[in-house]
């Protein structure tokens, strides 16, 4: 479940009275999400998304987030856009928190991702990257290699609760991430977060991306990371070669990678998979057991770190 805050019907109507979005016909919670409290409203003028942003959202960032979805759409990414409230004001205040209402996008995302969603998806990055160039705010990455040790150590007492061993092999693969992270490669600003229930498809065509709340300005090749440990895997915790081969042949199709950004891509994903097995971990160890929302499982993502620590270079991804 993902609503953490009731809305009062006094309290919608009172919200709403300042845009011009028609009657309200309903007002439903969306169970999907973890990060947020969802809403879909239906109005005399169609369908969108209230979205109350919870705690962990700094509600320094939402300008940020705000502004590079309405940038992006303008420029033709199928992205929420922002509705803007008759003072011209998209940002504002409900029950408490900050509150937005962005456009409703049809789709659905892929409960099982087929390798024919890859190529799409890998091409929907690379406009995402070229649709940003212009953009000119800038957010640090709060989840990128700066933030990782100091996760770590609030977990490291407790992860071999979770395994046997599990301290130290974080711990040493942490070590060896960040000694080979590369610098200089083409930075811009990425999604941060294009797992499948992120992207929109009808049929084997993207028709949304969504949840930008984890945006950020870094290495552009960093995104195809996070995606290949999203996208590539299968179940039984095998790498999909295939996929990864789609997806950045889709990619490339638009945006050609550069030398470095290949070669680096084996330490790009490894960091990838840290970061996911690391926020994974602290939620597992700190989770409140009043919360509606379960904790994943961050071994799923020690799997992915093994492999591709294991990759001997870019053509264990399909690359030439």
């Amino acid at each position: 479940m993902a609503v953490y805050t009731e809305i009062s019907d006094d309290e919608l109507a009172a919200f709403l009275a300042q845009y011009e979005l028609g009657e309200l016909l309903s007002c439903k919670g969306i169970a999907e999400g973890v990060e947020n409290s969802n809403f879909l409203l239906a109005t005399a003028q169609g369908n969108f998304i209230l979205t109350l942003y919870e705690k962990r959202v700094d509600p320094a960032d939402l300008p940020y987030f705000l502004g590079l979805m309405e940038h992006l759409a303008a420029r033709g990414l199928p992205c929420p856009t922002p509705i803007h409230g008759q003072d011209g004001v998209a940002l504002r205040t409900l029950a408490g928190k900050p509150a937005a209402i962005v456009t409703f996008l049809p789709g659905l995302w892929p409960r099982t991702v087929r390798v024919g969603h890859c190529a799409p998806l890998g091409e929907a990055l690379a406009r995402l990257h070229e649709a940003g160039a212009d953009f000119a705010p800038r957010r640090a990455n709060a989840l990128g290699p700066s933030g990782w040790r100091p996760l770590f150590e609030r977990s490291r007492a407790r992860a071999d609760s979770v395994r046997e061993g599990l301290a130290e092999e974080v711990g040493s693969a942490l070590d060896a991430v960040l000694a080979a992270w590369p610098g200089g490669l083409p930075q811009g600003h990425i999604h941060g977060d294009l797992f499948p229930d992120n992207v929109f498809f009808r049929a084997e065509a993207v028709s949304g991306l969504i949840d930008f709340y984890f945006a950020c300005t870094d290495a552009l090749a960093y995104d195809i990371a996070v995606c290949l440990n999203a996208w590539c895997f299968e179940p039984d915790g095998s790498f999909n070669v295939t996929k990864s081969r789609a997806l950045l042949a889709g990619y490339q199709r638009r945006r050609a990678l550069a030398p470095a950004e290949k070669a680096a891509l084996p330490t790009l994903a490894a960091g990838a998979a840290l970061r996911f097995l690391l926020t994974r971990l602290f939620d597992w160890l700190h989770h409140d057991p009043a919360a509606f929302v379960t904790p994943k499982d961050p071994l799923e993502y020690l799997r992915k770190l093994r492999f591709h620590r294991a990759a001997r270079g870019p053509g264990d991804y399909g690359l030439d």
